[in-house]
């Protein structure tokens, strides 16, 4: 059997770095060849997100939609074809639909709300209403939480639910007596794009900083964060750092919106936290129900003040800030691990390339 994945990014991308690439050496494992595509090369990823360099980014997008367009053809030589989000990031599904067209079984898998409009003209240009057309056409439908299926469930009934799963012999708790003993710090590791939600929380900061100094990390939020009186790390999110960053807080904190984004995405930073045995305070929010037993494995907040009192209590008590750490390591163990999650994977591409 031969699989051809259709990925948006490069490596550095997470989506398909965590939803895709790291189940790849099971595929090897299992006899199964494979050829991996994606749109964007490592080099265009570098600046896409960056401001200007526009000339540069065109020239970019299309060498990267000549390589898509030879992916039709290098279809032919696989036996299905997995595609991770979207084939091409513009217009409507003209590339899903030549593969259902030479009946090549399509693998559709996805995370976050891909199919929510988009404001002003790139609402034309993405055409996220292709999003269930994709669905409909695809031979088995692969979603990160249980909201989705139900939600898909009229246009497929072929559906997995596999969360975004976390390789736990690489994400590990830092050693024993590694804490930060002196200045706990509180750490928030996401992008530009949900830096918004963490900035929300600056009074929280402040209030807790009268009772507790601690130190807030800042990983990869694309600009320098200051807070008056406040101690704050800002620092570029790298791949080689990923592990280690999360290993280096004491405390971590995910606020996010309670919207229809937030009910459709696996809440990623929570695992990743919890798998290094970080305690976390995340938004009332969407999976992040189902993943925390607030008290227990983690704290589940909804306004100011929970976020105030339950970030103090971690503060105030390092056997707290163990003990919750280590039964959201067993979480991730027992129900977000890569070991748990890629026989069903597996299963699937077995089961649509039968």
């Amino acid at each position: 059997m031969r699989v051809l994945f259709l990925v948006p990014y490069p490596t550095e991308g997470p989506s398909n770095r965590y939803r895709v690439e790291q189940y790849l050496p099971y595929l090897t494992a299992a006899n199964i060849d494979f050829t991996l595509r994606p749109f964007m090369s490592s080099k265009f990823y570098s600046i896409f997100y960056k401001k200007g360099k526009w000339l540069l980014k065109t020239i970019y997008f299309f060498q990267s939609s000549f390589n898509r367009f030879l992916d039709i053809f290098r279809a032919l030589r696989h036996d299905v074809v997995f595609i991770h989000i979207e084939a091409f990031p513009l217009g409507p599904p003209f590339i899903e639909w030549f593969f259902f067209k030479l009946k090549k079984p399509i693998i559709f898998d996805f995370e976050d709300a891909i199919y929510l409009p988009r404001k002003g003209i790139s609402n034309f240009f993405k055409n996220p209403s292709k999003f269930f057309k994709i669905v409909t056409m695809s031979r088995h439908v692969i979603v990160c939480n249980n909201y989705m299926k139900v939600f898909l469930e009229p246009y497929n009934k072929n559906i997995t639910v596999i969360p975004t799963s976390i390789d736990i012999d690489k994400f590990m708790p830092r050693a024993s007596g590694a804490g930060n003993k002196d200045v706990v710090t509180i750490g928030w590791i996401g992008s530009h794009t949900t830096l918004p939600f963490l900035l929300a929380l600056k009074d929280v900061f402040k209030k807790i900083y009268v009772r507790h100094k601690f130190t807030l990390k800042i990983v990869g939020g694309g600009t320098k964060v200051t807070i008056d009186g406040i101690n704050v790390m800002n620092e570029e999110w790298s791949l080689d750092k990923e592990v280690e960053n999360f290993q280096s807080i004491d405390i971590g904190v995910y606020p996010i919106l309670n919207d229809e984004w937030a009910k459709a995405k696996t809440p990623f930073k929570t695992i990743q936290y919890m798998s290094v045995g970080v305690p976390c305070v995340v938004s009332d929010v969407g999976a992040n129900r189902d993943i925390i037993k607030d008290g227990v494995n983690g704290y589940l907040v909804r306004r100011e003040e929970e976020w105030i009192d339950k970030i103090s209590k971690l503060m105030e008590d390092s056997n707290l800030r163990k003990n919750i750490g280590l039964e959201g390591r067993k979480t991730v163990e027992d129900k977000f691990s890569l070991k748990v999650n890629s026989s069903n994977f597996l299963e699937i591409i077995k089961k649509v390339g039968a």
